[in-house]
């Protein structure tokens, strides 16, 4: 019998020639995007050097060569005499206190310690992979490997601790706080060790000899300008989730895809972070807040053109960004605790979307798409499309 809807025969060759020369033009594209990228600039601030950044170009660095040099000079005519008073602050004609790179770290015990340092700070995926449970490293937080100034540089946090954290309301040494680190933004609980690395091991020795390092010359007071993120006004619109959405389409989504995935290298090498979903920070890490989140996208995104966004722009992309499931609160997986509870206990005082209902999706139970608990305290029903604050 004749078929009546006979198939056209496909002609191998010619479709293992098609998916080539599809693949080809794809390969092209890419090529084009990540090298207008790069005429961009937009790769400088993550650049293996420690001294390049967003606040570091040109004719700058030599000023801040020598704001370094004539401390260094004063400090040790101090040393010398303690008639030559104190040593002057290290400061540039940004007005951002100058760190020293890790190129400076002397040729001894404590120099290899700084430059162990430097590279889990800049590559935690290799150098500290057994305690890294998702595609981030520390110097996606905190651009120029630590000294960019409003992206919170290491030099400013050196001279910080110990302190009072009200997120654990305790007193933190700097160990605690890298602790806190990998257990929040590196979701250490789901790394090949379950754990944040051991306590006094040598990779918090030699984080902090290279903070240590960077910081010499910071006053021990602290609160350094350029320190932290600096949060720009809450807009009298508030934020919202939609407005947010097209500021990410037109200015994240090229580095970080735009179901917020990130970008991986042909060897799975992180080349940007993802924002949400599994290989994100979790919802205990301070980048979760809107706020912090804006202070952070602010000056620092697009990357290489950090304050080319408005306040408004800020909040609502932060606010997009955080209204996707990311891994869980360690808190409440350690505490046995459900949302609503996790939610009153540590997210209620700050402004983020934990325990919220968006898009179906109850936030923080950690299955996308699926409203799994009863309606938090909020009081928003379950299915309730939450749009703005």
């Amino acid at each position: 019998m004749t078929d009546p809807n006979p198939q056209p025969t496909r002609d191998p060759g010619r479709t293992t020639g098609r998916r080539a020369i599809g693949a080809a033009i794809a390969a092209a594209a890419l090529v084009a995007v990540g090298a207008g990228l790069y005429a961009l600039g937009i790769y400088d601030p993550i650049a293996q050097s420690p001294d390049r950044g967003t606040h570091q170009a040109g004719a700058i660095e030599l000023a801040k060569d020598e704001a370094r040099a004539d401390h260094l000079a004063s400090r040790d005519a101090y040393t010398n005499d303690p008639a030559a008073g104190p040593p002057t602050l290290p400061v540039g004609q940004d007005g951002y206190f100058v760190p020293r790179t890790v190129d400076e770290a002397p040729d001894n015990e404590f120099g290899d310690s700084v430059r162990r340092g430097y590279e889990v700070f800049t590559n935690t995926q290799t150098n500290a992979s057994q305690h890294v449970g998702n595609g981030m490293n520390c110097a996606n937080c905190h651009l120029g490997a630590g000294t960019v100034p409003e992206s919170a540089p290491m030099w400013a946090a050196a001279v910080e601790y110990p302190a009072f954290r009200g997120k654990n309301k305790i007193i933190n040494t700097m160990e605690d706080r890298i602790h806190g680190c990998f257990t929040y933004s590196m979701n250490a609980q789901n790394s090949p060790s379950g754990t944040p690395p051991p306590r006094d091991g040598d990779i918090y020795k030699d984080l902090q000899s290279y903070f240590y390092f960077m910081a010499e010359g910071a006053p021990l007071e602290g609160n350094l300008p350029g320190r932290g993120y600096p949060v720009p006004p809450e807009p009298a619109q508030g934020y919202d989730i939609s407005r947010g959405e097209a500021v990410f389409e037109a200015n994240c989504a090229v580095c970080h895809s735009s179901d917020g995935s990130g970008r991986q290298d042909p060897n799975g090498r992180w080349i940007f972070p993802a924002l949400w979903g599994d290989d994100a920070y979790n919802w205990g890490a301070g980048m979760h807040r809107v706020n912090t989140a804006a202070g952070f996208i602010k000056h620092n995104m697009p990357l290489g053109r950090g304050g080319s966004l408005t306040d408004q722009e800020a909040w609502d992309v932060a606010a997009y960004i955080n209204s996707w499931e990311r891994p869980a609160d360690p808190r409440q997986l350690r505490d046995g605790t459900s949302v609503a509870e996790t939610d009153a206990q540590f997210h209620e005082h700050t402004p983020n979307f934990y325990g919220d209902v968006i898009r179906g999706d109850l936030l923080g139970d950690g299955v996308p798409g699926e409203p799994t608990e009863q309606a938090p305290s909020t009081g928003r029903p379950l299915g309730e499309q939450t749009a703005s604050r």
